[in-house]
């Protein structure tokens, strides 16, 4: 069987489908499976530098790049190029696995996978919950017969946990769905990680540092947490906040001015978009993490830093959230100012409850989240549709 992945864009500065695909990808081929990517040459507000129309090897996956056509609806990432790709080359594929929702490329691979009789999965990335499709509700009013169309014409749905199956029923949707839940990349050992961190930013060896790593978006809520850490300023709690992610110009100087306002700038570290060593540096050296966020289908970070042993604190709507509550690997709390302040205080002054927690979240990935599991799930039920069988139930 050979199967193809289509997804919108593979730049990092996408956040967690880019590298939950690739991941996936590369677990599905040490499990002997035909893949390929095709995807455009987006990177946020640049183009990736690779090479065009033909299958090179990125990130040690096979992908197929195609140009994009910039347009004011950046979100769309329209391309031409990749409509005549398409059209030429999907019957060569056996199986169609589309990635994101409100986006050009799996809309239209899933149109034209219909128009040749090819079977195809559609993948969400939590883009179905409540405050996603009120997030830019105009567009996505507009947009959603189309996307509903095509995930009612999909022969298989895969869902990250059981709350964003039900966030497909309730989007109007009958497909058959399938829970598979993301994996994580365990990090790679860095050697005296908080040491080297406290160095790297100047940070004081007793101060506690709190880590946000993720998209800086409203969605993810970091100016929650700022008031949150304003409050235990306040309090003379000891602790330094590192904030790392890229976003839009307007909401980043939002945040600036935030920071400056609460009167953190001085325990406040802004290093951007990171990556690779300085990504694992970041989770291994910190000593808690928190994401309050509004919405979120995984929280792919959450789960590395659970990996590296590190405690979390999230709110229900992080969805992975139930299993992190049952595995004590972590505080779950309401998104509420007070909440949060609680949650973080506690993990400040008992650094035996952050062990404890960190441990559980450790163990929780390891049983869970590992990618040669989520990789065999996966193929028994590409395995499954190929034969015109009914869906196995992962396990």
């Amino acid at each position: 069987m050979k199967l193809l992945h289509v997804i919108p864009s593979l730049a990092k500065v996408k956040g967690g489908p880019t590298q939950i695909l690739l991941e996936v990808v590369k677990a599905l081929q040490d499990k002997g499976c035909n893949v390929e990517i095709v995807t455009t040459n987006d990177n946020g507000s640049e183009v990736l530098d690779v090479p065009l129309y033909q299958r090179v090897q990125y990130e040690h996956v096979p992908v197929w790049f195609l140009p994009r056509i910039f347009l004011p609806m950046k979100e769309f990432i329209f391309s031409t190029a990749l409509t005549s790709w398409l059209g030429q080359q999907l019957k060569e594929y056996d199986l169609v696995h589309t990635h994101y929702l409100f986006s050009y490329a799996p809309t239209c691979a899933a149109t034209l996978a219909r128009w040749q009789n090819i079977p195809y999965i559609a993948t969400p990335y939590g883009m179905l919950t409540p405050w996603a499709l009120n997030h830019k509700r105009l567009k996505k009013q507009v947009y959603s017969p189309i996307e509903r169309h095509n995930l009612n014409q999909a022969v298989a749905i895969h869902c990250a946990t059981l709350e964003e199956s039900r966030d497909v029923r309730n989007f109007g949707v009958q497909t058959p769905t399938f829970v598979v839940p993301y994996g994580v990349h365990l990090p790679a050992y860095q050697f005296q990680s908080q040491q080297r961190i406290r160095q790297l930013y100047n940070i004081g060896s007793e101060t506690p540092i709190v880590l946000f790593l993720s998209r800086l978006h409203p969605k993810k809520r970091p100016d929650l947490l700022l008031q949150a850490l304003s409050r235990l300023a306040a309090l003379n709690h000891n602790f330094h906040l590192i904030l790392a992610g890229s976003g839009e110009s307007d909401y980043l100087r939002y945040l600036i001015n935030l920071v400056a306002s609460l009167g953190l700038a001085e325990r406040t570290t802004m290093p951007g978009f990171v990556t690779g060593v300085e990504k694992d540096l970041l989770i291994q050296g910190c000593d808690l993490f928190v994401l309050p966020s509004f919405s979120e289908n995984f929280g792919i970070a959450v789960a590395e830093a659970m990996a590296a042993g590190v405690p979390v604190i999230v709110t229900p709507d992080v969805q992975i959230a139930p299993d992190i509550a049952q595995a004590k690997a972590g505080l779950v709390v309401k998104g509420e100012l007070d909440a949060l302040v609680r949650a973080i205080q506690e993990l400040l002054i008992f650094p035996n409850r952050r062990a404890e927690l960190g441990e559980n979240g450790k163990r929780l990935v390891s049983r869970r989240y590992s990618w040669s599991a989520i990789a065999s799930n996966l193929t028994s039920i590409y395995t499954a549709i190929g034969q015109g069988k009914r869906l196995p139930v992962p396990r």
